[in-house]
Formats: C-alpha cells, structure tokens, sequence
C-alpha cells in the first residue's frame, strides 16, 4: 500500500527529519499541513517554518491554517481523502481533524511516554538528569500526548549530552520509528498499550522563570539545568558586578567538587577561569554571553572583562 494517502503535519526541523524519511520510503504524502509564517527575529522578518521550507523545496501540496477548526480548512483537507495523518512537532488538534483518516492520526513524541508528556521532552529529560530518553508514536486523542501507544525506542543519554547533540539523535531514531509505524499500521501488525493516567513526569513549556539558574541547589543539578538549555534557549543568570546587573546566558560549564567557606553565588576567577560558588564545589563556567555580546569562552571573556572582587551570581 505504497498509495496510502498520507497527510503530513509539522512545523520545526525535528518534524523535518520524518517528512523527509516518509518520502524516502516512497510514501505517497498528498499533503503538508505546518504552521502560519510569522516575524521573527531583531528586524521581524517574515520567518517560514522548516516544514515550510522542505515542502516548497520537494514540490509537496503544502497547507498553512491560522484556524484548525475553519470550514474552509476541513473542507480543504477533506479534499485531500487522506488515509493515515503523521504528526510530529505540531499543535493539538481538534477532534474533526485526527478522527477523519480512516487509518487514524498518529503523533511522534520525543519521550518514553507517559514521561514527559507536553511541550519540552528533550530539555526536561537532561534538565532532571535523566539517563534514558527515547520517542514514542501513538494515536491522537482528545488529551495532550496520552492516547494509544503504538511503538517506542529508547536511547542514552551520557553525563555530557546537551539538548541539541539529544534533539538530533532522537530526531533520527524518532523519523525510522514513523516510518516503522506506518508499515505496521498498513500491514495491520499493531498491538496497542493504554497510557496510564497519571502525570508523573512532565514536560513543561519553557519560559523565563525555569530557565534561570539557581545557585543554591547542587553541582549536578546546576548543571544538568546548563546542557538541558543548550544550545537553546540557554540557561541565564545575573551577575552583580559590584552593583551593576548583567544578564547573562550561560552555554558551558563543568563541575569542581571542593571544599570552601564562600558564599553561594561568589564569583572567583583566574586569568583562564570564571568560577561560581555553590553547596560542596564550584560551577566552572566554559562558555556564557554577557547582555550586548556575543557568545565566548571564558577566556576570551577575561582578555577584555573585569570581574569586581565582590562580583557574585544571583
């Protein structure tokens, strides 16, 4: 059934990578619905998704709604007579939207469902110090990220991998495991699990306030919350430079198990290290970008910045 009429629905560069894999296994993707272009940006340009952008490269039919519940867009996509909808990295949809394909709608997470159900499985998995990660596929229902599970693959996560290095491997994992899931859902070879109700672990969307860096807690946590923004949208802090406050994100950093009596937050630096005080060590900070600047080591941070004595982190 390589003619199955397949509906595609993404919208940034992981949702990418399956579309992409789709059309390699020579499926028939009558359709890719993405999201509205948008200004983005210092001079707000007009921006266009990744999706977007792959579907105008590759010739696909490609549906832009601002409004999933429009008649004009049901009708449009009706028109489509689609047997099976892919989504990946989309919004949730109404209920006249995943219920119309006779084979389903089917969704791929990127986590070992029920954990990290919601907007940012990759970050919170390494923000929690997570080992194991993974992607999930399973049929849309009402509820965000809690219907039917279809197939699942796990992967490791090591004590150094940031987001990004996770994003990518888990996007590649997450584009062979839909086209997996298609051909058993052709095949009609699917075996189903109910998701348990229970939120254990979520997966917030990321705002200002979870992103900020709190020193009081420990080595690890601090810098699992580091590599889990990175590379975005990075954690931040504020350095109180002897009065003057100065937002700054922080890309890099390793840990110093040590003894020492300064207070949480202090800053200490050398001619090659910025170091911040925390509970049984130091949070040694490889990479950062003051407000204003560009992204630099700490090196090249301190060839032209100068940290007061009593500078501290808040």
């Amino acid at each position: 059934m390589k003619d199955l009429r397949i509906v595609f629905m993404g919208t940034p560069d992981f949702a990418v990578g399956s579309l992409t894999a789709i059309l390699k296994a020579n499926y028939n993707v009558v359709g890719v619905i993405t999201a509205p272009d948008k200004p983005a940006g210092r001079g707000r340009k007009i921006h266009e998704s990744a999706v977007k952008k792959f579907a105008k490269d590759n010739g696909l039919n490609l549906l832009q709604p601002t409004n999933l519940k429009h008649p004009d867009f049901i009708e449009e996509l009706k028109l489509l007579k689609a047997d099976l909808q892919v989504v990946v990295a989309f919004r949730m949809l109404p209920k006249i939207i995943w219920s119309m394909p006779s084979c389903g709608t089917f969704n791929l997470h990127a986590s070992l469902l029920p954990d990290y159900r919601g907007a940012a499985p990759i970050h919170w998995a390494i923000i929690n110090g997570e080992n194991k990660s993974g992607v999930t596929t399973f049929f849309i229902n009402e509820n965000i990220d809690t219907g039917a599970i279809i197939m699942q693959e796990q992967v490791d996560i090591d004590g150094d991998m940031n987001t990004g290095k996770l994003h990518d491997l888990l996007m590649s994992k997450g584009a062979a495991l839909v086209v997996k899931t298609i051909e058993h859902i052709i095949g009609n070879t699917i075996t189903t699990i109910k998701q348990p109700e229970a939120d254990l672990k979520p997966a917030p969307k990321l705002n200002k306030d979870n992103c900020r860096i709190d020193w009081t807690l420990d080595l690890h946590h601090i810098k699992n919350k580091v590599r889990g923004l990175d590379p975005f949208p990075s954690a931040w802090t504020i350095i109180d430079n002897c009065g003057t406050p100065i937002e700054t994100k922080i890309n890099r950093v390793n840990i110093i198990n040590e003894t020492h009596e300064l207070e949480v937050g202090q800053i200490v630096t050398t001619k090659k290290e910025i170091k911040v005080a925390v509970k049984h060590g130091f949070i040694n900070i490889l990479e950062l970008k003051l407000a204003g600047k560009k992204k630099m080591d700490a090196i090249s941070l301190l060839n032209g910045f100068e940290f007061c004595n009593e500078a501290k982190m808040l």
